[in-house]
């Protein structure tokens, strides 16, 4: 009788308890270009590969809007870069804060309760550029040669460049650009107002995709104004990056581009781009089912798993024996018991 109520006991306990350790749902937001989209479906396709339930909540609008989700928890995680942080979230404007290592950066974060992890490996810059030819005709090279042509030029910037802090304004006063940005325009459709001829200088990421392929000359920031933007993933402090850091440095800014393209140029969905980023194509080359089963990681998962099932096991016994000893003493609790396992089962 003992050990049948001791069986029944621990058998509801544990399926309470494995039931209520199930992960939330993780939600990934993303930025409306082509790059923050492609990087939350890596995000968001990573954690699926782990058996963890992950949303991917897409382009939902500028930087204040997805860091005003994440600190209302609307949002869980999703690609920044850490001269936005520094300028747009933290409004440090120091020369050295522009360049501060991650470590600095999550200081200066957790009093926000949230964090900056799982460095992607690439530099996503801001830079300003012209139409080749206009460029050569005008002999403009840097954001400084500007100033000379500034009459017989017509911006056509992003929405959120004219708006930002580390934007437009703070750029035309360090290089004394007497330049009117206009009503400002969406990042998508730069390129093709560029070409059409109906602006003469946009404003552009440096890991664009259109840049490979349109004739536009990137003008030098002799100035060094802008600060680096590395790829990171911007997080509340409470989430676990552990296993998105298989994604940590496996970025270039070659490589991004390409991704860019895939989606950009070549008509590919976010999701199939990161796919096939995620799970290339066999080849020859590629480890046997052996090799990829015991692959170096095999020790580290195992040993997550055994701590997983161990922790819940030792709660549940610390629970489960004193009920059941409680159970075979008092006939009304042994029958709640014995309900709550015939329910269970």
């Amino acid at each position: 009788m003992n050990l049948c109520l001791l069986r029944l006991a621990l058998g509801a306990l544990l399926t309470l308890l494995l039931g209520a350790a199930q992960a939330q749902p993780v939600t990934v937001g993303s930025k409306r270009f082509t790059e923050s989209y492609l990087l939350g479906e890596l995000v968001t396709q990573t954690l699926t590969a782990q058996g963890q339930v992950a949303v991917h909540r897409q382009g939902l609008g500028n930087t204040a809007i997805l860091a005003a989700a994440l600190q209302q928890g609307q949002i869980d995680i999703y690609p920044e870069y850490t001269g936005t942080i520094v300028r747009e979230l933290l409004k440090r404007e120091g020369a050295a804060d522009a360049q501060a290592p991650l470590a600095q950066i999550n200081a200066w974060l957790a009093p926000l309760g949230l964090k900056a992890a799982v460095p992607l490996g690439f530099n996503n810059g801001y830079a300003l550029a012209m139409r080749e030819a206009d460029a050569a005709r005008l002999g403009i090279r840097t954001i400084s040669d500007l100033a000379a042509q500034a009459p017989a030029l017509k911006p056509g910037l992003s929405h959120e460049f004219i708006a930002r802090a580390d934007g437009w304004p703070a750029l035309q006063q360090a290089y004394g650009l007497a330049l009117k940005p206009g009503n400002g325009l969406d990042h998508g459709l730069a390129y093709q107002a560029l070409a059409s001829g109906n602006v003469d200088l946009i404003d552009v990421y440096t890991t664009d995709a259109q840049l490979a392929r349109q004739p536009v000359r990137v003008l030098q920031d002799d100035k060094a104004f802008f600060p680096r933007y590395d790829a990171v993933l911007l997080m509340r402090a409470a989430v676990d990056e552990r296993p998105l850091q298989r994604l940590a440095g496996q970025l270039s800014e070659a490589r991004m581009i390409e991704l860019n393209a895939a989606a950009e140029l070549e008509g590919r969905t976010f999701a199939d781009v990161a796919r096939g980023f995620l799970q290339p194509a066999p080849s020859a080359a590629r480890p046997g089912f052996a090799a990829r089963l015991l692959a170096p990681d095999l020790p580290g998962l195992l040993a997550q798993h055994l701590a997983l099932v161990l922790g819940s096991l030792a709660l549940a016994v610390a629970v489960a024996v004193p009920l059941g000893i409680a159970a075979h003493r008092h006939a009304r609790l042994a029958g709640a018991v014995m309900a709550s396992g015939t329910a269970t089962a």
